[in-house]
């Protein structure tokens, strides 16, 4: 239904199509920092309320917990099988996809790419069990790696601890895959979206660009943990929005520049759809998501990795992220003639 050229919604749609837009807009405003505001604004207002002591109480408990993120977090099963998870899942939809078994008794980090604008599959797929990772991969637990600023606000830093999420950091990756503290037992996946902010501003419909050239720091840490590395590809993570490309030298890529080097995120250009209208908007578009998880690379651990050893391990994880790009994209991509670009 069109209006002065604003395409509607239909004003009868099934239910279930509802429930899926309400949960992809749940994710969004958390993406966007909603939630990180009324977190802060609870938080301060309480102390001016004869509730106050909820928030000192908190304030106490924050201080004493501020180092989970970085020490395995705080994983609730039970929160990783909400429904709005399912609805969130069916909306593009995500699929997620093995090509091999992988051994519980190992430990890996999952190189994902591409990043995305907001990493719709690496929630879904690593952060909830809606795409069936525990069926899929027994006897692995995931830990979906995320920007430390996620674990800063009152509401957002339980609910991602809840998730299964860590912060993105050195120590927080070690800890995990080292097999210490609460991380003891076997089987620890560290789910890192390689490319992040920078690959954010990259994310253009049908474009495979991965920021991979100077990102060495996970490979030295799978050396030093002997944590085998697997490259995962989502294919169509890309087409959620139409992003609009940015001129080489403009204003708005110095202002991109300027939000990654010194907040540590993206500020792609984008435009979707909303609730209602399908025009513009928030919400990304309905496009199907496959994320292929390929073959692991047997690391073996070596305690302080020469710059050969990290160049020489970087190598053989871009052939195989190459190779599993190169089998797949006849299956999920509309031009089987895409190329990734390296960067």
């Amino acid at each position: 239904m069109k209006i002065l050229g604003i395409e509607f919604a239909p004003l009868y749609l099934p239910l279930e199509r509802r429930l899926q837009t309400l949960a992809v807009l749940f994710y969004v405003l958390l993406f966007l920092q909603t939630f990180s505001i009324i977190g802060f604004f609870l938080f301060f207002y309480l102390l001016f309320t004869k509730y106050f002591w909820l928030s000192i109480f908190y304030a106490t408990w924050y201080f004493i917990d501020f180092n989970r993120p970085y020490s395995g977090g705080r994983k609730v099963a039970w929160s990783r099988t909400w429904s709005i998870w399912k609805y969130f899942k069916d909306y593009f939809p995500v699929k997620l996809i093995k090509t091999v078994d992988l051994d519980p008794n190992q430990n890996y980090i999952f190189g994902i790419s591409p990043h995305g604008v907001m990493s719709f599959s690496a929630m879904v797929n690593f952060g909830t069990d809606a795409t069936d990772f525990p069926n899929l991969f027994p006897g692995l637990e995931p830990h979906l790696i995320t920007l430390n600023g996620q674990f800063y606000s009152p509401l957002m830093r339980e609910f991602f601890m809840m998730c299964g999420a860590c912060a993105c950091e050195e120590k927080s990756l070690k800890y995990i895959l080292s097999n210490k503290g609460r991380c003891q037992k076997k089987g620890q996946v560290c789910a890192l979206l390689i490319g992040g902010a920078r690959e954010s501003n990259e994310a253009y419909p049908g474009n495979y660009k991965f920021i991979l050239n100077r990102r060495k720091g996970f490979v030295r840490i799978a050396l030093e943990t002997g944590a085998n590395l697997v490259p995962v590809i989502s294919f169509g993570e890309n087409d959620a929005y139409n992003t609009v490309e940015v001129k080489r030298g403009s204003l708005i890529q110095k202002i991109q520049k300027f939000a990654k080097k010194y907040l540590n995120i993206g500020l792609p250009i984008i435009r979707g759809r909303g609730i209602f209208i399908y025009n513009f908007g928030l919400l990304p578009y309905r496009v199907p998501i496959h994320t292929i998880v390929g073959k692991p690379i047997p690391v073996k651990r070596v305690e302080h990795p020469t710059d050969e050893q990290i160049k020489k391990l970087h190598e053989q994880y871009i052939f195989e992220l190459l190779e599993l790009f190169e089998e797949n994209k006849i299956k999920y991509l509309k031009n089987p003639d895409t190329k990734i670009e390296i960067c």
